[in-house]
């Protein structure tokens, strides 16, 4: 095989609760270095010495370096170690807020902020060691805490940096957020462990070129093009080489066997939607944090405008990130119970209503906080299920991988919300007392933008397949009534008869000593060795193990407790009860050992049958 995979230590009790709390916080650290220096942009031409253009790059760094760090990451992650890269995201963290700290001008200042922008990674790094370490029931509630660390760290970020902007000098930003980013280095190096799982392979150079190619100038129109004017020449011209290096990216990758991001699995329909409704909840979430202050900040005289500090526009938004922390748990319960795509879709239901309110009631401060709790909360729910829709449609190699590019869509949706936001709220506009301002109209229109992309996304979701349950998935595998058990490879009773297009290659259950098996990893491979399928037993020790690639002759890789296993396959799809403790003579359960797993009895299967 081309991947090698072993079973991850799992990490429960006491650890697995120490492990999600150390990720999870250091989800919230690298949100915080994000958001960090937005209410610093307006001070930043007289801190610097710079013009105001020039200063946004101080915010466009970031994200173009997270951008084209973040699949790059998910792919090293995979083939090098999850644990591995999560430290260097983390130390990447450290090195540039020490750079910014001691930025006395611009140049440096930028350089600082792109090398923060590496640390992007460290959130969907982050859900993957989860996947990898933590047992099936606390994974769900896991990386629902993790994934909407980003938005709490967001929300708590703008409060914390005004009140230093307001009171304290700025490099303090920079030196606070080095001095997390080691804390968070030392409790990683302390309690999370290495996953072992590795995928293998050599890295795509050339198509980290020109996937880093097409984000860079197509991230720098959307987030540029308002005030480079979008029928410039320079903004035209970098749109058509980012179109172009895309195609390019897409055509390499579907030909290169080993790319940097899998576009085949991407494509899964399951995956592509989940991405594609992340890219737009990313644009609904960021509307929020793009309306709220500027309405809480301008003067009482415009008639709208709520006449308040930096400070107290921060602490509005303070208690959405709380609650979309508080949503986790429930995020994760409802997972269990109706699947990740009904979150997710209950998720964008309650956004859009958020916006609604806010539509409708925006001229008192407590208005804006309670539209900004009912938004978070909405998007707590939603932000927790999409790795999990993600994650159970990618093989555990891939796992990092995946999770990266579903980052970098919710990171494409905020900066196009961005783009949109601006375009809008310059174009709408009012004069106040020889000032000009926003229009209350285009607030109101960025809001209800903000929640029609929520119901967008709801669509998007219903598309999505359902979630098939335990005895679902079971009854799909068991042949017809009429025959007891599997007839055997290219047997007559299985001439004629296609299967299922939704029929998984094997199901079952894993025992040890009449013990279920929860965590074990199995693994269906073709005659040439690749990879045809992957899953992990859960609950019960039951396994569904769905086909992610072409080819016949199955051989069914067992792997727990540090020890390999095999059974051979027919070609037809089974349901087999397995018994680690069994070996070949104790019926169809029993599973050979590694050392018998290419040497079967003779005459038992044809040639066509070993693994290479």
């Amino acid at each position: 095989m081309s991947s090698a995979v072993s079973e991850a230590p799992v990490v429960d009790g006491p650890r697995s609760r120490a492990l999600v709390g150390v990720l999870a916080f250091g989800g919230i650290v690298v949100a915080l270095q994000q958001t960090s220096v937005i209410p610093l942009i307006p001070q930043f031409p007289s801190l610097l010495d710079a013009s105001a253009a020039d200063t946004t790059w101080i915010v466009t760094a970031t994200l173009l370096a997270g951008a084209v760090a973040t699949p790059m990451v998910g792919r090293l992650a995979d083939m090098f170690g999850k644990r591995r890269m999560l430290l260097i995201c983390l130390a990447m963290l450290v090195v540039g807020s020490v750079v910014g700290a001691l930025s006395t001008s611009l140049v440096p200042l930028v350089v600082g902020r792109a090398i923060q922008g590496l640390a992007t990674g460290v959130i969907p790094l982050g859900i993957s060691l989860m996947r990898d370490s933590l047992p099936a029931e606390r994974l769900g509630s896991a990386t629902a805490s993790m994934s909407a660390s980003l938005g709490v760290g967001g929300a708590l970020g703008l409060p914390l940096s005004a009140l230093i902007a307001q009171s304290l000098d700025w490099h303090l930003l920079f030196w606070a957020s080095a001095g997390l980013g080691v804390v968070v280095l030392a409790l990683v190096v302390l309690l999370v462990p290495e996953s072992p799982q590795r995928a293998g392979g050599r890295f795509d150079g050339l198509g980290a070129v020109l996937l880093s190619a097409a984000l860079v100038c197509v991230l720098l129109v959307v987030s540029k093009g308002n005030s480079w004017g979008w029928g410039d020449p320079l903004t035209l011209t970098l749109l058509v080489v980012g179109v172009v290096a895309l195609g390019a990216w897409g055509a390499w990758e579907l030909r290169t066997p080993q790319p940097l991001v899998d576009l085949r699995v991407s494509r899964r329909r399951q995956v592509l939607l989940t991405n594609s409704a992340s890219a737009v909840f990313g644009f609904s979430m960021f509307a929020m944090s793009l309306v709220f202050p500027q309405l809480l900040q301008l003067p009482a005289s415009t008639g709208y405008g709520l006449g308040q500090s930096i400070l107290v526009a921060g602490l509005v938004l303070a208690p959405g990130g709380l609650c979309m922390m508080a949503m986790s748990p429930v995020s994760a319960r409802i997972t269990n119970a109706s699947g990740p795509r009904t979150t997710l879709m209950l998720g964008a239901v309650v956004v859009a209503v958020g916006y609604g309110l806010g539509v409708l009631f925006h001229s008192e401060v407590w208005h804006l906080v309670a539209c900004s709790i009912v938004v978070s909360s909405g998007v707590g729910l939603a932000y927790g299920a999409m790795p999990s829709l993600v994650m159970a449609a990618v093989p555990v190699t891939q796992t990092a991988a995946a999770n990266s590019l579903n980052n970098l869509a919710r990171a494409i949706g905020t900066s196009t919300a961005s783009a949109v936001a601006g375009v809008l709220l310059a174009a709408l506009t009012t004069s106040v007392a020889g000032m000009t301002v926003p229009s209350e109209g285009a607030f109101i229109l960025v809001m209800g933008l903000g929640g029609l992309t929520a119901l967008v996304a709801l669509a998007i979701t219903a598309f999505i397949p359902p979630r098939k349950t335990p005895e679902e998935t079971t009854a799909a595998a068991v042949p017809q009534p009429a025959r007891a058990h599997p007839a055997p490879a290219g047997g007559a009773g299985d001439a004629g008869s296609p299967a299922p297009r939704a029929r998984p290659l094997v199901t079952g259950t894993v025992h040890r000593a009449g013990v279920p098996v929860a965590t074990a990893v199995l693994t269906v491979v073709a005659t040439d060795g690749h990879e045809l399928g992957r899953a992990r037993s859960g609950e019960g020790g039951r396994f569904a193990v769905e086909r992610s690639g072409p080819g016949r002759s199955r051989l069914l890789v067992v792997q727990s407790s540090g020890a390999a296993h095999a059974r051979f396959l027919g070609d037809g799809a089974d349901h087999l009860d397995l018994d680690l403790d069994h070996g070949p003579d104790h019926g169809p359960g029993g599973l050979p050992s590694r050392t018998d797993a290419g040497r079967p009895r003779p005459g038992e299967h044809g040639d066509a049958d070993l693994v290479r």
